[in-house]
């Protein structure tokens, strides 16, 4: 078993090594050449600033680009971590061995506090001696530089963590988004003969979405994430698409108030909106009564004036239909249109006549607070309404699952002409009405985006446009009528079936004309809907858009590295000036053998700790007073102990030294 003295080969061979770093390091301190004395602290200080220079490289490489995706697990923050805390270590030895040096710097010429000493000491080695340090020299030294770098060397890290950030932005995808537009609207429709004779159709397309708007409050959003989904069938396969304005044939809406073409009035007068009335399209059959209420008086009115809003002062009894005295007309929904022969009613449109293929222009009047706004002859609110085909220019956007879309502008055809509905009695094989069909084609030319000279013709063929103008004769005409202000009022609809009424109670009446009902608004959001179920019909051309999604970019915060920067040239000025400050001094920096070198002889260490009764030798170190001299060793200022018989020594110091 070795014994305790012993050491093995493998420690010795390390121990010789670090012994030659050390001995070679030694050997460049006494060196004559000034930079061999400080050729470490110098390269160190090379080193922090090839490390703070690569990390701005990088910085200015990357910046504003995609985060890098290196091979393995390494990031950008972690490589620029590595490299801050090299660049940190390596400055902080060059200030370091410095403020060691000025420890020996500062105790010649003067005498010093010797408690002076182990603050240097401290300094060199970590925060807390900078601090007293500091305190010390009261910020006036060339030390205090060295101290104040140590400190704010602290703050090395967080402040390059702050340099860089990673924020997430929108960056155009190589894949493109789409969405629908309608050049014409000719949807496929399945044949249906009644006696040998084809029938009159509706677009079930649009009547499914229309007659929410007639009998409801329109169609409602669905709700899809965060956002509404879109009503057409848009691509977008990242979260984030736009498209360039474009055209598309749809619905537009207009409105105009004819309150000024209505009067209170009351007459005896043909009967025909009443709730159970059972002759309707048989107009001989209505039954005259004494009604109140406000009469629409228009120019080209065929007949009496009729009554938009108003009640019954007696009761009706016929074959007809029976009603009550006080049955009270809410609202009424007049077309201009004939519903059996689409005749004019009136001399063409009020405030419309400039429209060419209206799919549906009408009048609509009620009275706001119901059964007792009618009793009390309250005026009613009036519209004329037109809906009609039209060419839009949209600006659409889908974002984080919410589809926006606003209307830029709006074309329409304005030609004016002679109505194009044809009719004519249905006579074969025993059947009753009448053969109504449309002689026009609808074509709307409009310029593209309405500032080239290109045209574009938008669309629908006439037996489309039938199809879709018989949708609205379920609701243009039809009367909502009450009995009595407790009873519940019933809509009248689809009038123009004979026999038994259609009847309907309503949750909602959207053509009330109450404060929180706007008719107008109603209208457009009808348009909008209706131009939806245009744009959807499969097969319609797409246009192509742009679809983003979100990268992680590198953002470089330039004014981090302020400390950083401004704590490196600080250690070459202060590197530089305590060079020049000890150039012709002894470079001891902070060696330990130094320190062993020039330690007090015997007879001053007994002397210190021998009086524990005049307090610790650490607070007798505070009130000796020292000055160093590299060739003589230290010199007391004073006699602070009470004198001892010296023992005798082979080698005694000069008068006067320790």
């Amino acid at each position: 078993m070795p014994s305790p003295s012993s050491v093995p080969e493998n420690d010795k061979r390390s121990s010789n090594i670090a012994q030659r770093i050390e001995e070679g390091l030694w050997r460049y301190s006494l060196s004559g050449n000034v930079i061999k004395r400080w050729l470490l602290e110098i390269i160190c200080w090379w080193v922090s600033a090839i490390c703070m220079a690569v990390i701005i490289g990088f910085l200015v490489h990357y910046k504003g680009k995609r985060i890098p995706n290196w091979p393995g697990s390494l990031t950008l923050n972690a490589f620029i971590a590595i490299l801050s805390k090299v660049s940190g270590a390596a400055l902080i030895l060059p200030v370091s061995e410095a403020l060691g040096q000025l420890k020996w710097t500062w105790f010649q010429g003067h005498s010093k506090t010797m408690w002076d000493f182990e603050i240097f000491d401290n300094a060199s080695r970590g925060p807390w001696g900078s601090f007293l340090l500091l305190i010390r020299t009261k910020g006036k030294a060339l030390a205090a530089l060295g101290a104040l770098i140590t400190l704010f060397s602290l703050a090395l890290d967080p402040f390059f963590q702050q340099v860089v950030d990673f924020p997430d932005r929108w960056a155009l995808q190589g894949t493109n988004s789409s969405i629908p537009r309608a050049i014409a609207y000719d949807p496929r429709y399945t044949l249906e003969l009644r006696a040998g004779q084809i029938v009159a159709q509706q677009d079930q397309d649009i009547y499914v979405v229309a007659k929410k708007f007639f009998y409801e409050n329109g169609t409602q959003p669905v709700e899809f994430g965060n956002g509404t989904r879109a009503e057409i069938p848009i691509s977008c396969p990242t979260s984030n698409c736009t498209w360039p304005p474009h055209q598309t044939l749809g619905v537009c809406s207009k409105c105009a108030d004819i309150s000024s073409m209505l009067e209170f009035r009351c007459l005896n007068t043909t009967i025909d909106w009443v709730a159970n009335l059972t002759a309707a399209g048989s107009e001989g059959k209505y039954v005259n009564g004494s009604v109140c209420g406000h009469f629409l008086i228009a120019p080209g009115l065929p007949g009496p004036p009729i009554m938009m809003s108003g009640y019954l002062k007696e009761d009706i009894t016929s074959p007809a239909g029976r009603a009550k005295k006080g049955e009270t007309l809410l609202t009424r929904m007049l077309p201009l249109v004939d519903v059996y022969t689409k005749r004019p009613l009136l001399n063409g449109s009020i405030h419309f006549k400039n429209v060419r293929n209206p799919i549906n222009d009408f009048l609509v009047v009620s009275t706001a607070n119901g059964v007792e706004g009618v009793l009390r002859n309250d005026t009613p609110v009036a519209h004329e309404c037109v809906l009609s085909w039209c060419v839009k220019t949209m600006q659409s956007s889908y974002f984080l699952a919410s589809f926006e879309e606003k209307v830029i502008e709006t074309f329409e055809n304005n030609t004016e002409g002679p109505t194009p509905w044809s009719s004519s009695p249905l006579t074969s094989q025993g059947l009753s009405g009448a053969d109504i069909w449309y002689n026009e084609n609808v074509t709307i030319r409009a310029p593209r985006a309405f500032k080239s000279s290109d045209i574009i013709e938008y669309g629908v063929v006439n037996s489309t446009f039938t199809k879709v103008a018989s949708v609205f004769d379920d609701i243009f005409p039809s009367y909502y009528t009450a009995t009595s202000p407790s009873s519940i009022p019933i809509l009248r609809y689809k009038t123009y079936i004979t026999n038994a009424p259609f009847q309907k109670t309503l949750d909602f009446n959207p053509w009330l004309g109450a404060a929180n009902n706007n008719v107008t608004l109603h209208m457009e959001r009808l348009a909008t809907a209706l131009t939806n179920v245009v744009r959807s019909v499969p097969n319609n051309p797409r246009i192509s858009g742009d679809a983003f999604s979100t990268v992680t970019y590198v953002e470089v915060r330039w004014e981090w590295l302020a400390l950083p920067l401004a704590l490196l040239a600080l250690t070459l000025v202060f590197l530089v000036a305590t060079i020049r400050k000890t150039a012709k001094e002894g470079v001891w920096k902070t060696s330990a053998i130094a320190t062993l070198l020039y330690g007090l002889p015997d007879e001053m260490q007994k002397k210190i700790t021998n009086s524990a009764n005049e307090g610790t030798p650490r607070a007798k170190a505070k009130e000796l007073r020292v000055n160093l001299d590299s060739n003589k060793g230290w010199r007391v200022s004073g006699n602070l102990f009470s004198p001892l018989t010296p023992k005798p020594k082979q080698y005694q110091p000069p008068p006067g030294w320790i």
